[in-house]
């Protein structure tokens, strides 16, 4: 017979709000001292009072425990009660300091006041209005996110994400959800289908229901733009739907109908079969084709000039000589409205582009500079001497209304715009940047084809390239200077299928390192880059060196590379660990971090979240983009603050300081390791990739080309040898599907700016 258990949380020794996994320590009514209690809830706050029920039992390890199958928490009743529980960081605003002094003055009546008369507080010495009005929203949202937690766990689902349900829907989020819970795989980031199903079956929706098809469909759909594809051939789509729900393919396809009736999805017939596309990437497909016709129609903005004469002139304002692709290059942008520049590293890229620059202003043309990532517009600016901004910045957007202030109505003030890291540029952001260029100006376009493709969907510089429908330069020759760099060099030779060749030791910056086994791979990359690079030459290990990994998962996959590098390079402050669920805590000897001592754990806050653990001095990755906060997807930044009391983490993204509630940490993971995928467009003075047949999936010629061209100053690949020659070999033959070289094709031989109706 189950036992009950009553008392007052102490203090939480753990709690997962993902799984609603609890350890705490309690005072339990009737027993001396403090006893453990594991168990399931939504929310752990110490001071609150616990009803629990279940058995006691005597864990190997951590001895005497009380396993609750139900655990129930109410508000405190106690003075001390009440100081604890809001001394916890429960409510942004009151820490220990101001939780004592108000409940030095409201005594039992303290959470009555917060919760009905806040307005009250001002009695209190160092309460301002200010601060009131952050006690009353934090307990108001406190409130509404707890109820979502209780809602959430009844029916089985991980409460982590309670605090942006609440965000994007508001007082009303338990309604709506309890409506139609498949609304959070659209609108709530960090929710999949998956986890959407699972509660919409706990609260009884048919699984045969048209409702469920319809958001099972839009979740292919959007699996496929992950995977780079604009559209998908509609039976493929069908299919895969009906795989995943167990949905006849009839409910299926009728759901394609509600859908595009809807306007929420876009079937275009053509080819072998129609293909199907979410309206969002269909319409930037479209719209920019239309663009670069629209663009490559009008006249050039250069005044006349003589074109050979100007080339003499660059050459002797920078003190150089033109190779004859960069001529053509600087012939094509002078001439054509739109024209492409790409190469690979080494070939002049960047001479060319300041070539352009001298041009254009020595005839007072207003000119752009703009890269994808904020670290390719630093160095993008850093090498022009120019200011470069992020596309996203140029384009201004504005939090207030979720979108660009910059488009076909307010467009860009310029006649000449350059963007640089082109085959990073996803399909959706290039049409909302051509859209924004206006009719008289004109586009360059750089970039490395050989690079792996955007992150986002489309094949934008590949399918402009295919399409010969835009004048191309292509720049294969290797300037003497970079020809010295073993870097480039080794880029180089992966490009074209052949074995990079290593440095001799000392001598060179790019090094293969043999190593076959994940352990003894993690072991030289962990000595690399805590002791060997740091050394030898003179570089941060956080600042300046960056593991870049073929996958996400595997032994040597991006998290559990984080996991080790932040252990090596980032510990915890300790000597104390958190104590063990049934017992109070030993000592323990960890390596001290670099140039510090160990010191007792808490003396630097951290923060648990979302599978991470999260300390001052962390490196982190943003992993999409927020507009309102202005950082994007492979923005890399560091953890300066973590505040307890107000619930929230600063992280410094190059000299921007950048606030995330505890309930957004999702948003960033640990990066000291990322992914080559992550890195695009971004460099690093020093690069180590690890390099394993565990990577059989991923070992191909244009990511490991990519990783090595991340690297300034060194690169150095940790692996087998059998690994590098598979993926120097593997030419990658997947394809995406993207219709924008036919469309781009199609507009050539008209005017292209009618509208178009599709079935």
């Amino acid at each position: 017979m189950a036992e009950n258990l009553t008392g007052i949380i102490e203090r939480v020794t753990f709690h997962n709000p993902d799984t609603g996994f609890a350890v705490l320590r309690v005072q339990a009514r009737g027993r001396r001292g403090l006893v453990t209690v594991v168990g399931q809830m939504p929310t752990a706050v110490a001071g609150e009072y616990i009803h629990a029920s279940g058995d006691w039992v005597q864990d190997r390890v951590h001895g005497e425990q009380f396993k609750a199958d139900e655990l129930r928490c109410t508000p405190p009743h106690s003075v001390q009660g009440i100081e604890k529980y809001l001394g916890s960081g429960l409510v942004k605003g009151i820490g220990p300091h101001f939780a004592k002094k108000i409940v030095a003055v409201f005594g039992e009546r303290t959470l009555q006041v917060i919760d009905e008369s806040p307005a009250f507080l001002n009695e209190v010495k160092g309460i301002g209005a200010k601060r009131i009005q952050r006690i009353r929203e934090s307990w108001q949202e406190q409130k509404a996110v707890r109820d979502i937690m209780v809602f959430l766990q009844a029916h089985g689902v991980g409460t982590g994400r309670a605090v942006r349900i609440y965000k994007t829907y508001g007082d009303k989020a338990v309604e709506l959800v309890r409506g139609n819970p498949y609304r959070l795989a659209t609108d709530v980031w960090g929710f999949g289908f998956k986890t959407a199903d699972e509660l919409a079956e706990r609260l009884g929706i048919d699984r045969a229901s048209p409702l469920r098809a319809r958001a099972a469909l839009r979740f292919v759909l959007q699996q496929a733009s992950q995977e780079g594809h604009v559209g998908v051939p509609e039976e493929a789509v069908v299919r895969q739907t009906a795989e995943l729900t167990n949905i006849d393919e009839d409910i299926v396809r009728a759901a394609v109908e509600s859908e595009r009736q809807a306007g929420d999805l876009v079937r275009e017939p053509g080819g072998d079969e129609p293909w199907l596309y979410l309206k969002p990437l269909f319409l930037a497909e479209l719209g920019v084709a239309r663009a670069i016709h629209k663009l490559r129609a009008g006249r050039h903005p250069l005044p006349a000039i003589d074109l050979e004469a100007a080339l003499a002139w660059v050459e002797k304002k920078m003190s150089l000589q033109l190779a004859p692709t960069q001529r053509d290059a600087l012939r094509a942008a002078t001439r054509e409205k739109v024209s492409i520049i790409t190469g690979g590293p080494g070939t002049g890229k960047t001479t060319i582009v300041r070539g352009i620059l001298e041009i254009f202003t020595a005839r007072r043309q207003r000119v752009a500079l703009c890269a994808p990532t904020g670290r390719a517009a630093k160095r993008l600016g850093e090498t022009t001497g120019r200011e470069a901004k992020t596309i996203h910045r140029l384009l201004e957007f504005d939090p207030a209304f979720g979108g660009f202030k910059r488009d076909a109505t307010q467009p860009l003030d310029l006649d000449l715009l350059v963007v640089d890291e082109t085959s990073m540029v996803d399909v959706a952001l290039m049409y909302q940047l051509l859209r924004a260029v206006p009719s008289h100006a004109c586009v360059v376009f750089v970039g490395d084809v050989d690079q792996l493709p955007s992150v986002g969907p489309g094949l934008v510089l590949a399918d402009l390239i295919a399409s010969e429908t835009v004048p191309v330069v292509r720049l294969t020759q290797i300037f003497r200077q970079a020809e010295q760099s073993w870097i480039v060099r080794a880029a180089h030779a992966i490009k074209h299928g052949e074995l990079p060749e290593s440095a001799p030791a000392g001598q060179g910056d790019f090094y293969f390192v043999e190593a076959n086994s994940p352990d003894l791979i993690l072991e030289r990359i962990v000595a690399m880059v805590r002791e060997r690079i740091p050394s030898r030459f003179r570089l941060d290990p956080l600042r300046d060196v960056q593991v870049l990994t073929p996958m996400n998962r595997s032994e040597l996959g991006a998290q559990a590379l984080n996991l080790r590098l932040q252990e090596v390079l980032n510990p915890p402050p300790l000597t104390l660990p958190s104590p063990p669920l049934g017992g109070e805590g030993n000592k323990t000897n960890p390596s001290p971090p670099l140039g510090g001592e160990g010191r007792v754990r808490g003396a630097v806050p951290q923060v648990q979240r979302f599978g991470w653990t999260f300390r001052v001095g962390d490196k982190v990755m943003q992993t999409h983009n927020n507009y309102k906060k202005e950082v994007y997807n492979g923005d890399i930044g560091r953890i300066v603050a973590i505040d307890e009391t107000e619930r929230e983490a600063t992280v410094d993204f190059d000299g921007k300081s950048v606030v995330y509630d505890y309930g957004e940490l999702d948003e960033l993971n640990l990066s000291f390791a990322t992914t080559i995928h992550k890195a695009q467009g971004s460099e690093y003075p020093a690069v180590v990739i690890p390099l394993h047949t565990q990577h059989y999936m991923m070992l191909q010629r244009n990511l490991l080309y990519t990783g090595v061209t991340r690297g300034k100053q060194l690169v150095a690949i940790v692996g087998s040898r059998k690994a590098l020659e598979m993926a120097v070999r593997h030419q990658n033959t997947s394809q995406r599907f993207s219709a924008l070289r036919r469309r781009l094709q199609e507009t050539q031989g008209r005017d292209g700016t009618e509208d178009r109706d599709f079935p």
